[in-house]
């Protein structure tokens, strides 16, 4: 094996692509210069299609939770009440960020690998009247769980006068997403996983509703003031020193996504969620989610003892360069998980399927070759 040729199938961060290397190799430029003002504008503003959204979308130097962190620190402050919807590790961590600025959470848990459905909140948000914001999260990257925000969002409005905020790091670019339309107040992303960057960008969006509120507070931080990036971007800038180098590559997926255009980028991860599903039925592997809730960004998988997890992927890894994720908290060493966003293909999936294949009868698990690859196949070529 080449030992340089590492296939990264975890869900995030994904592998980067060529061209958008190349766009970040730029020779670098004066982050207050007219050059930098011009990308970054043109930039942000092409970001509003992937969040369905006329508002403007702010881009800061920072990872995903940095987002996270900001929607919270701009909408509520200590003692005010928040409803957070867990449903996986990811909705633990908007939980987290809350209590650490002294905010009442008050917490929907559901099983992981379940989704929150609306009825469950319904219910939910008519016994906590005094609730400011809710918190979810569009994929459960630890479950592959892709939570029904749309009837979400409109359950909220119905129910509450809370603020309705989502975090959509993980399926963001590779999934129908209407902010303005479903009600969306305020939306999160990040740049490592569907917009194939490395980690270092995050994005967030906020509703005319939303800024009502964020104008009327003071922000329990400084440098994630989402009112001092609204003054910078009027001015094409940033309050504090941008990720130069990440906004070249930002350009050029944004380039990237046109050419292929979402409608076809949303099919193309929705076939590749159906070809994961179905190879791994085809080898037996329980599947964690409902095909109702699956996530056409990653696929989670539960062995249940059948075979050790740990040892599966450590033979993909070490055998095979395919690296694919494990469980997370009391998932560790049980479940494993595999990626399929960004710069990913229905022909890699076949790869991922046919190395799991072989990985398995190393480990001495009976499986028919061929059984998982041929199941992804026909679904392939039922779309071709």
């Amino acid at each position: 094996m080449f030992t340089d040729k590492m296939i990264l199938r975890i869900p995030g961060p994904t592998p980067i692509p060529p061209r958008v290397q190349q766009a970040m190799n730029q020779p670098m430029i004066g982050h207050r210069s007219g050059q930098f003002s011009s990308l970054f504008a043109r930039t942000a503003e092409r970001l509003k299609t992937y969040f369905g959204t006329k508002q403007d979308v702010y881009i800061l130097a920072g990872s995903g939770t940095s987002a996270l962190e900001m929607s919270v620190v701009n909408t509520l402050q200590p003692n005010d009440e928040a409803a957070v919807l867990v449903s996986g590790a990811f909705g633990e961590r908007f939980a987290k960020i809350c209590e650490r600025f002294g905010i009442v959470v008050h917490r929907l848990d559901v099983p992981w690998g379940e989704a929150v459905t609306p009825d469950i909140l319904t219910d939910f948000l008519r016994e906590k009247p005094r609730v400011k914001a809710v918190f979810a999260t569009y994929c459960e990257t630890s479950t592959g769980v892709l939570n029904p925000i749309r009837e979400l969002a409109q359950v909220v409005r119905e129910t509450s006068d809370a603020l309705f905020i989502v975090d959509a790091v993980s399926c963001l670019g590779a999934v129908a997403c209407e902010m303005d339309d479903w009600g969306i107040d305020i939306l999160v992303t990040g740049s490592q996983k569907a917009f194939m960057l490395p980690t270092g960008l995050a994005f967030i969006a906020a509703s005319e509703r939303a800024w009502k509120v964020i104008e009327e507070q003071k922000p329990l931080a400084f440098y994630l003031d989402l009112k001092a990036y609204r003054k910078s971007l009027a001015e094409k800038t940033t309050p504090y020193t941008p990720a130069v180098s990440l906004i070249f590559g930002l350009e050029e997926v944004c380039n990237m996504l046109e050419e292929e255009g979402l409608p076809q980028i949303i099919r193309r991860h929705e076939l590749m969620r159906d070809m994961t599903r179905a190879g791994m039925r085809a080898l037996n592997i329980p599947l964690m989610t409902a095909d109702a809730y699956a996530s056409p960004t990653v696929t989670s998988l539960d062995p249940k003892g059948a075979f050790d997890a740990e040892e599966l992927r450590k033979v993909l890894r070490t055998k095979f360069n395919l690296v694919i994720a494990g469980g997370q908290q009391h998932l560790k060493g049980k479940i494993f998980r595999i990626g399929h966003m960004g710069y990913c293909e229905p022909l890699d999936v076949i790869q991922i399927i046919s190395a799991i294949e072989m990985a398995l009868h190393q480990i001495g698990v009976g499986v028919e070759l061929g059984a998982g690859v041929k199941a992804a196949q026909e679904v392939l070529v039922s779309h071709v």
